[in-house]
């Protein structure tokens, strides 16, 4: 029977519908749509998180330096803060899932609305310290807290395998809108605050770090409504049956020495095994610590405080502006994230991970060159490209190169050794600053993120490819990790 010509063929819609199934597909929207509700709340506070991080990341510097603190001062400030936030996101993180995780989580909440409220009503040098360790004030935008370590312990917990890379992916790219939201944001409240009405840029940026607490009290409400399902499993105690006899107790009827063995053979001592982490695993963490420390080494050199402290005082950007110019990189890093979740899927989360990092290292080195505005900013927008295309599959790669019972433990150590290790940069790099060498620290950083990135490529580019037909789509998160690499 013919059809009448404003008719379409059933053949054309569910061509159009399965080519938008397939795009929504290779974007990782069917797979965040499918999860379960703790892992849409668990994204919801990385971004009112990160959200209040961009807001304070953006004026930390400039801040503390308004209240009279020398550039030097700034960086064993950030320095202090990253080390203290070391010590206390280790202990947290490492009996996390006994303590229970939104125990953690609702804890580092209030910890942020206190801090908070205390950088809004006091100027001390040490007072400032003492919040920014405890509240987790983050000197570079980005995770130093036990946050991170127990959110994405638990989303590999709750999340199928299959999906986990399109899961991380969102969950990284809904994290750096925040931190675009929260610059653009606060740049354009204190830019207000100061031109229209007139106040000073010390009382303006308080009124920031009064919004930041009001960010906790959220992100706690947030981790109030996860269900129970987020807890780490408990495994059941081994009962012994009744009829089981102990090994190191012999029966009656058993001889005391074994007629068939040698009188000369020595005896035999039980081997005891490592209570932890078999050899390879321990191997592979290893490694992993000692690039990543390079990298995160690199990162404290060069970090978000920092960058925002360069372009104000060198091209005297007013912080409106500055805040947009911010946004837009972040905006930029949030869409590249998606590309990357599709091109792991293809060449593996190693490549992806070395490939897409490498460019960004080159363009950070080149930011300070330039002595005008436009290329300086044309370096940072093409830095940002691909600056974080490395997030959703490192964080994948190592959620299933971990053992899933000991994730978070280790997670959380790994973010130990990066932290420390970013916590020596902002040091060096004040140092720098206030003997007119602020150049080399963006030179040094890149340096040694390319070469993070080759070092990535040689120790794990083969591991990664043997892992890829390991995992079926019918392994969850739990068997995942367990697996040998």
């Amino acid at each position: 029977m013919a059809m009448s010509p404003g008719t379409s063929s059933p053949g054309g819609v569910s061509h159009h519908l399965g080519l938008g199934s397939k795009v929504l597909e290779e974007l990782g929207l069917i797979s965040l749509w499918q999860t379960p509700l703790d892992a849409k709340l668990l994204c919801a506070q990385r971004f009112v998180r990160l959200f209040a991080y961009g807001g304070s990341t953006l004026i930390l510097a400039s801040y503390l330096s308004a209240l009279g603190i020398s550039d030097d001062r700034i960086g064993l400030f950030m320095t202090l803060t990253l080390t203290g936030d070391v010590v206390i996101s280790f202990f947290l993180t490492l009996f996390a899932d006994a303590l229970g995780r939104r125990a953690v989580l609702a804890l580092g909440s209030a910890m942020m609305s206190v801090s908070g409220v205390i950088f809004a009503l006091f100027g001390n040098y040490w007072v400032l310290l003492a919040a920014a360790v405890f509240g987790v004030i983050s000197p570079s935008g980005n995770e130093i807290g036990p946050f991170r370590a127990v959110e994405e312990s638990t989303l590999a917990h709750i999340t199928r395998h299959e999906v986990l890379s399109d899961i991380f992916a969102w969950y990284s790219l809904i994290g750096t809108a925040g931190t675009a939201l929260g610059m653009m944001t606060c740049g354009w409240i204190i830019s207000f605050l100061r031109s229209s009405r007139g106040w000073e840029f010390v009382p303006a940026c308080r009124v920031i770090f009064f919004v930041y607490a009001a960010v906790g009290i959220t992100k706690l409400i947030l981790t109030l409504w996860l269900s129970p399902t987020v807890e780490a499993a408990k495994k059941p105690k081994k009962q012994k049956k009744p009829d089981q006899r102990s090994q190191d107790q012999p029966s009656e009827t058993e001889p005391l020495l074994n007629s068939n063995a040698s009188e000369t053979e020595p005896m035999k001592t039980p081997t005891k095994k490592i209570p932890f982490l078999p050899t390879a695993e321990m191997s592979l963490i290893v490694n992993l610590c000692l690039l990543f420390a390079l990298d995160s080494f690199a990162s404290g050199l060069a970090s978000l405080s920092w960058i925002t402290y360069f372009f104000k005082r060198k091209f005297n950007l007013p912080e409106g502006q500055l805040g947009s110019l911010f946004f837009t990189s972040s905006i930029i890093q949030s869409i590249s994230m998606l590309v990357a979740s599709s091109i792991a899927k293809r060449f593996g989360n190693v490549k992806t991970m070395v490939f897409t990092h490498l460019p960004s290292a080159i363009f950070l080195a080149l930011i300070p060159i330039p002595s005008s505005l436009p290329f300086a900013m044309l370096f940072l927008i093409l830095r940002a490209c691909t600056q974080n295309m490395d997030v959703a599959p490192r964080s994948a790669f190592l959620a299933g190169a971990l053992p899933a019972d000991k994730r978070t433990a280790i997670m959380g150590a790994i973010n130990v050794v990066k932290t420390c290790s970013q916590s020596l940069g902002p040091l060096l790099t004040g140092v720098l600053a206030g003997r007119g060498l602020f150049w080399v620290s963006f030179v040094m950083a890149g340096s040694l993120k390319a070469t993070y990135d080759i070092g990535m490529l040689i120790s794990f580019a083969s591991k990664d490819r043997k892992r890829k037909p390991a995992v079926s789509e019918e392994v969850g998160p739990e068997q995942a990790g367990q697996e040998q690499h």
